[in-house]
């Protein structure tokens, strides 16, 4: 389900909380809204709001800051791998071919990685290293040094790719960073117990009903900002493939 579903979803279900007590408030007998009862209410839902607040708030810093790593991976491979054109093309005209494998390469490497982040079934799918990669490493195994120097720029460029392949693969493995749906479901009951408490005990009127549904929309915001940062590649916060896709220019020249 998308970000902005599940976020309408809270929405609605933290409105629904907010009918609810206005609801009991109109129907409960006098005696049941004593101030005894408004002192356990709001202890309780204290106790749930402070607890709701952490997990929130520990979401959001962990969801960005897998953004942020994702982000920063991105950028290091783009660089690795014009790193690994530049230490190519001062091997020698012999590696031509090789640079144009990486090039190719590096194509399919950007379609790919934002097309399987993009897609649950993508996401499933096993890992398989595209036929120009694999082609890549063959021909970059192949090359003959003839001398020191090329031999020492052989190295480098193997380590290079072996940087870039790692990186990928890591890419791949974190992929699936999205809440576990029950986690989901508990922390948005929670939400919708407090804002019920809520409209419990307060006279409703276009002030409170006004405020509480801005609180509401406020809360589901941020359930949309965790759930669209869990998924760097795709929605509207999407990390940008420009970085890598402009590294192709460069490539093979």
């Amino acid at each position: 389900m998308s970000a902005i579903a599940l976020s309408c979803i809270t929405f609605i279900c933290i409105s629904g909380g907010v009918l609810l007590g206005m609801f009991l408030r109109n129907t409960l007998a006098e005696h049941h809204l004593s101030t005894d009862a408004k002192d356990v209410v709001r202890l309780g839902t204290g106790l749930i709001g402070t607890i709701a607040a952490l997990v929130l708030g520990l979401l959001i810093a962990s969801a960005k800051s897998s953004y942020d790593t994702q982000s920063t991976e991105i950028k290091q491979m783009t660089a690795n791998i014009v790193l690994l054109d530049n230490l190519l093309g001062q091997y020698g005209p012999e590696t031509g071919a090789t640079r144009k494998l990486l090039r190719r390469g590096t194509a399919i490497l950007a379609d790919r990685m934002w097309r399987e982040n993009s897609s649950d079934a993508a996401k499933a799918a096993p890992f398989q290293a595209s036929d120009a990669s694999e082609a890549f490493y063959a021909k970059l195994q192949e090359l003959s040094p003839q001398n020191d120097s090329q031999r020492s720029l052989q190295a480098r460029a193997i380590q290079v790719s072996t940087d870039i392949a790692q990186t990928r693969l890591l890419l791949f493995a974190q992929t699936d960073s999205s809440i576990p749906m029950p986690f989901l479901v508990v922390l948005i009951f929670w939400l919708t117990i407090i804002f019920a408490s809520f409209s419990l005990f307060a006279r409703p009127n276009a002030i409170v009903i006004g405020s509480l549904l801005i609180f509401a929309l406020s809360a589901a915001g941020a359930i949309y900002l965790i759930l669209e940062l869990g998924q760097p590649f795709a929605g509207l916060m999407q990390i940008s493939s420009a970085p890598l896709r402009n590294a192709l220019a460069p490539l093979g020249s």
